[in-house]
């Protein structure tokens, strides 16, 4: 009998049974088989030494895939806990996934790991990969695996297999004499992982995230095709170490934070000045594109966000509060219910759309503390948030016109590198098929109509409607993502809005929800870690300083500094009894990105000595020249 299997170009191979993956890839050439991580049946990852359903379309997973980096990770993370018990006997493993980079597993011991064991722990991970120790898997009844992990002292594995369903297989996987519970799939042995992995650091967490529960160790790790790729992150880290927001926003006296308000900004001046010239740049650039500014309240009622649906989805991240008369209220997380109650005001006809509303103001949501970072992560935060109200016909013009904008504000900040995302319709979502059909079919329209390439992202549409994301690649390699761009045709259906078309006939508004920044706050954070404090001139809160050599000059530096205001540049004097070099030291390490140096020569001779942020060198220029130069390097871009 023979059994036929379909290779992803669509050729067909014929054994004389069924074959496993190993084999397959060993009939299409010795190389691949030797490469082989995993295969790919029917969409679903599975080890590559199980036999294949006959008629099941193969791939061979190696290395160079995702999937194949996906699973180095999530052996590293089980290479580790063998490496764990081996140097730890007594020390329980309990759940160990794989993280963006990297991986992780959670211990319970009662000494604390330290840099040393971490530097152990490594050591024995890569003494197992020599070892070329196989990784098999296993299926194990239920009980016997409970009364198994019990006699191990593993209460946590045995927990974890009583608490699954009646009907799930319990599938074990064996690497020398350690033994994991584990769905898998898992690389074929320990030497397929590779040199490319580190472990990073330990951490607290609760067993199953719960304070009342054990508290356990996590250690942390990252984990690489090659030590090349691993070579690259770690300088990447040690450069993004240098380059932290927070960091540098304390030396550049921008912002701070304390506890008594967590997840928000103590915005100093200088901070406040560089929030407000981002503000104003894109709002700027959204009036010359036909937004108009509205402002809705901070507060509504929960009658509105329950009809948008956004109560059901968002209602654990929303802060809510309970009025004196009782009414429960929600401090808004989001505009978009806020911009429909503008547009349903007064009967809007066709001949009026599109209708662009645009809102900076504040937004809460009650993020969860562990995921708080700064300006990246934070609890109350300003978006440059629109909403676009249409017509069907009038989505790729608009589409098209928005892309236009984004890449522009991108290319003003030296962002050039864009991905495009498109995120289908979620598992959980509102509207029927049918809406989803027409909303997904008019985004891909909108896309292909401007040459759009873009990502397919299965799945991770907004709960109303398919979304584009677009993810910016800042100087250090890091994917941002921050724009977005929605087609929702469910809310202005939830939310009651309509216009009159030419048919003289109610309609419902297509509502495009959009944003090029995101967060304000985190486009401030991506920009000052990508130029590590470097603003541009027209970005930075204080462009110039105007720094005395000796009091000799002080009324010269203030005739400076006021022709400079007298031109719109934004300049403080430094008149301190202090040595230049000090001075320029100070300045520098706070970012400002031009020193203008006077001494004596430069009062008698009306000129003013240009020091630029990161360069050794001096210029000499006439003081009437360098204001004009510096008004015009300070400008905003239009």
């Amino acid at each position: 009998m023979s059994v036929s299997y379909r290779l992803p170009d669509g050729a067909e191979m014929a054994f004389d049974q069924p074959a496993t993956g190993l084999e397959l890839a060993n009939r299409i050439s010795k190389k691949l088989a030797k490469q082989a991580l995993a295969v790919k049946v029917d969409g679903a990852l599975k080890d590559v030494y199980l036999t294949l359903p006959a008629g099941s379309t193969v791939q061979i997973v190696t290395r160079e895939d995702l999937d194949g980096l996906e699973l180095i990770r999530h052996d590293a993370a089980h290479i580790m806990a063998e490496a764990v018990q081996e140097l730890f006997p007594g020390t329980q493993v309990t759940i160990g996934p794989t993280i963006e980079n990297g991986f992780y597993y959670d211990f319970h011991r009662e000494q604390p790991f330290t840099p040393e064991d971490l530097k152990a722990i490594e050591k024995r991970m890569h003494e197992i990969v020599k070892r070329n120790e196989d990784i098999r898997r296993e299926v194990w009844d239920r009980d016997e695996a409970i009364e198994f992990f019990t006699k191990q002292g593993e209460t946590f594995k045995a927990e974890i297999i009583r608490d699954l369903p009646a009907d799930q297989e319990v599938s074990l996987y064996r690497q020398g004499n350690f033994i994991d519970l584990c769905r898998g799939p898992h690389l074929p042995s320990t030497s397929k992982l590779g040199d490319g992995f580190k472990l990073t650091k330990v951490a607290g967490a609760y067993w199953r995230g719960d304070s009342n529960n054990p508290q356990l160790q996590r250690i942390y790790g990252t984990a690489w095709r090659n030590k090349d790729e691993l070579n690259a992150y770690l300088k990447q880290i040690e450069e993004a170490e240098k380059r932290d927001h927070r960091k540098l926003g304390r030396e550049m006296g921008l912002f701070h934070q304390q506890e008594e308000a967590v997840g928000s900004m103590f915005w100093h001046p200088k901070g406040w000045r560089l929030r407000r010239t981002l503000e104003n740049y894109i709002r700027g650039k959204m009036e010359r594109n036909g937004y108009q500014e509205v402002n809705t309240p901070q507060m509504m009622d929960r009658k509105l966000w329950e009809q948008s649906g956004h109560w059901d989805k968002y209602g654990d991240d929303m802060f809510t509060i309970c009025t004196h008369d009782h009414r429960d209220m929600a401090i808004k997380p989001m505009n978009c219910p806020g911009h429909v109650q503008i547009f349903n005001q007064g009967l809007k006809s066709y001949r009026d759309l599109p209708i662009r509303l645009g809102e900076f103001t504040t937004l809460f949501r009650n993020e969860a503390h562990g995921a708080l970072h700064g300006l990246m992560r934070a609890r109350t935060f300003g978006q440059d948030d629109a909403h676009i109200f249409c017509t069907e016909a009038q989505i790729n013009e608009e589409t098209a016109a928005f892309i236009k904008m984004l890449r522009e504000v991108y290319a003003d900040f030296g962002f050039t590198e864009i991905k495009v995302m498109f995120s289908d319709r979620p598992a959980n979502r509102a509207g029927s098929d049918e809406t989803w059909d027409r909303a997904e079919s008019a985004l891909k329209a909108a896309v292909e109509s401007v040459g759009l390439e873009y990502i397919l992202n299965p799945g991770e549409g907004a709960f109303y409607g398919p979304k584009l994301e677009f993810q910016l690649r800042d100087a250090i390699g890091r994917d941002w993502q921050c724009g977005t761009l929605q087609v929702d045709f469910v809310l202005p259906e939830r939310l009651d809005a309509e216009y009159v078309g030419e048919d003289s006939q109610r309609h419902r508004p297509v509502m495009l929800h959009r944003a090029v920044l995101g967060s304000l706050e985190r486009f401030l954070g991506i920009v000052i870690e990508s130029t590590a404090g470097y603003l541009p001139l027209w970005l930075s809160p204080l462009p110039v300083v105007v720094a005395t050599i000796t009091n000799a000059v002080d009324g010269y530096a203030a005739e400076v500094s006021a022709a400079l205001a007298e031109a719109g540049v934004t300049n403080e004097t430094d008149l301190r009894n202090e040595k230049i070099g000090y001075k320029v030291r100070e300045h520098s390490k706070s970012k400002v990105p031009v020193i203008l140096v006077l001494g004596e020569k430069e009062a008698t001779d009306r000129q003013v000595a240009i020091r630029r942020l990161g360069s050794q060198n001096t210029e000499v220029m006439a003081l009437d020249a360098a204001i004009a130069l510096l008004k015009d390097q300070t400008r905003m871009p239009h």
